[in-house]
């Protein structure tokens, strides 16, 4: 299993719901995602055996957020 971490402009829950359709057709069944909007970087945790960076950036970008992969 692979842990991506990113740092997003999700600030609110209701756009948690809004991108939970997208998050979990692009999840494989195996994996999981959560966000973590206490921290100060708003975290967007992804765990996947499938799936890269880039296609979780560009699905937020497309949906109107920030991301960016944290190392």
């Amino acid at each position: 299993m692979i842990v991506h971490v990113f740092k997003t402009s999700v600030e609110r829950k209701g756009e948690v719901k809004k991108l939970r359709p997208s998050l979990n057709g692009l999840i494989d069944h195996n994996g999981c995602w959560n966000f973590d909007l206490e921290d100060c970087d708003n975290i967007l945790r992804v765990e996947t055996q499938n799936l890269n960076a880039p296609i979780i950036v560009s699905l937020l970008k497309s949906e109107g957020f920030r991301c960016e992969e944290l190392q």
